[in-house]
């Protein structure tokens, strides 16, 4: 983008938050993250231009998938390869290649590598593999060698850990719960067998990377009511259960909980997808969560981990990792997406959120660009795959593209009759603001000056002066910084609690 003046034009979308719950102390600092395998592992071609992209869009961390059986030999095997050592990285048998170019790609251009290690794995790493599914109660000993390959691998250039991939889901973690036969009652399985990976995980990676995180959870928003052997397990109860706690918080040591051993962590990640519900709407379902509901799970966090269900290397409070979060577009997709004005809002929202939060560390959009549409049946079925990205499969940018690069907030309802209006220049450094009204003439008058931080971020809190446009310019020397434009500036009118609030 060319330079053109002094003071150099920077609109930045202007969202309103409704609803939003004061917090005490904001985020220290929030790293801006990106999850794309598609691109990065499966478009080795197109990869090196899009990693550049990232760099250059103010993205700070790459959550990367390290899948078991992607990269260990005998996917269909029922037992392991003779001559296999499944802790040594140099085995012949492994193929690390792919991931291999895609981490190097990441670290070259400076940015920091996430890795998931997760399944599934080759049938053998299954405890049944008699049954047929590599997802079945993948065997606890042998995936902590797995994970001694992977930080042995990439400690040098790796230092945080994700464990499994929303260990709560079917697709990844079976069996989710065991059923009763010829009842619908059935009792938690996923969160033990998690429990028991993050066990054999923790040690053996600090062990071969004595400063890595090693970071548990990555758990989906939401599940169902537990009348199936593989319906999703809920996030919160699965959180109880992998800590094994009652719902007040009690320790249970019966059934799968006899002879419990916590699990340590080092921090717990989260994909706090709203699907179609803002930022601000609460799940209806209590054990649900969606980023609206960081408190609910940082209060269960909390209650589990104060019953002693899981430990911390300090004994402080977990820091929370929310390694996936976007919102699906329509277009393309009708069923599932929302408006594509109204997604880059959202997300701008969200940032807001997290950097409200001072326990969040990360946040992760997903995607980059959109999935190819794939139909397998009629209906909502027709728009299989994710559509969340920044662009639209073409190469198009949606609105949220710029919104991404430049959030801009006015928070109206936490500080009423206040208003704090927050926003971030990515990538970040520090930069001189100005903030500006619309006049009734059309005019842009500066109302403030102020000076970002050293990660971008700008802050103001001041009384609304009233209906109106905002936007903020920045006001760098040419030599600093590119101009920063988008054309979207909204009309906000404050907000005022009502007493029962």
């Amino acid at each position: 983008m060319p330079l053109r003046s002094a003071f150099s034009l920077a609109a930045a979308l202007l969202a309103l938050l409704a609803c939003l719950a004061p917090a005490a102390v904001a985020s220290p600092q929030v790293k801006v993250g990106i999850a794309d395998d598609g691109i990065l592992l499966h478009s080795p071609e197109r990869a090196p231009e899009v990693v550049a992209a990232w760099k250059a869009a103010g993205i700070e961390s790459v959550r990367i998938q390290v899948r078991w059986a992607g990269v260990a030999p005998g996917e269909l095997s029922p037992t392991m390869p003779l001559g296999f050592h499944p802790s040594d990285p140099d085995d012949p048998q492994y193929s690390w290649k792919y991931l291999d170019d895609a981490i190097g790609l990441v670290v070259a251009n400076g940015l920091n590598p996430i890795l998931t290690v997760t399944g599934s794995g080759p049938l053998w790493s299954s405890r049944v593999p008699s049954l047929g599914s590599p997802r079945y109660m993948p065997d606890a000993a042998k995936f902590g060698e797995f994970a001694t390959a992977v930080a042995r691998r990439y400690g040098r250039v790796a230092s945080q850990y994700l464990i499994w991939n929303e260990p709560n889901q079917p697709l990844w973690l079976q069996p989710q719960q065991e059923c009763v036969t010829g009842s619908r009652k059935c009792s938690p399985v996923a969160p033990h067998t998690y429990r028991a990976l993050v066990r054999a995980a923790y040690p053996a990676i600090h062990r071969a990377d004595p400063g890595a995180q090693v970071i548990a959870g990555t758990l989906a928003p939401r599940g169902a009511d537990p009348t199936q052997r593989n319906r999703p397990l809920r996030p919160l109860a699965f959180i109880r259960a992998f800590g094994c706690v009652d719902e007040k918080y009690k320790p249970i040591r019966t059934g799968r909980c006899r002879g419990f051993q916590p699990a340590r962590i080092d921090g717990f990640a989260y994909h706090p997808h709203s699907i179609k519900a803002s930022p601000s709407t609460p799940s209806a379902r209590t054990d649900d969560a969606n980023i609206a509901d960081l408190r609910k799970l940082e209060d269960t966090l909390d209650g589990v981990q104060r019953a002693r269900g899981f430990s911390t290397p300090t004994g402080a409070h977990t820091p929370l990792h929310l390694t996936e979060f976007g919102y699906q577009t329509s277009p393309p997709d009708p069923y599932d997406g929302i408006p594509v004005a109204r997604q880059s809002r959202w997300l701008q929202e969200a940032a807001y959120i997290a950097w409200r939060d001072p326990r969040v560390r990360t946040l992760v959009q997903y995607e980059w660009q959109d999935e190819p549409t794939k139909s397998v049946g009629s209906g909502r079925k027709k728009y299989a795959g994710w559509q969340s990205g920044l662009f639209y499969k073409n190469g198009k940018p949606k609105p949220s593209f710029a919104g991404f690069r430049h959030p801009f907030v006015a928070d109206v309802t936490t500080l009423a009759p206040r208003v704090r209006f927050w926003g971030q220049i990515r990538p970040g450094r520090s930069h001189r603001v100005a903030l500006q009204r619309r006049s009734p003439s059309g005019a842009w008058v500066t109302i403030a000056r102020l000076t970002t931080d050293t990660r971008g971020v700008l802050v103001k809190t001041m009384t609304l002066p009233g209906r109106g446009a905002y936007r903020y310019r920045t006001t760098d020397a040419p030599s600093l910084l590119e101009p920063v434009v988008t054309s979207d500036v909204l009309t906000v009118t404050p907000l005022r609690r009502s007493p029962s609030r």
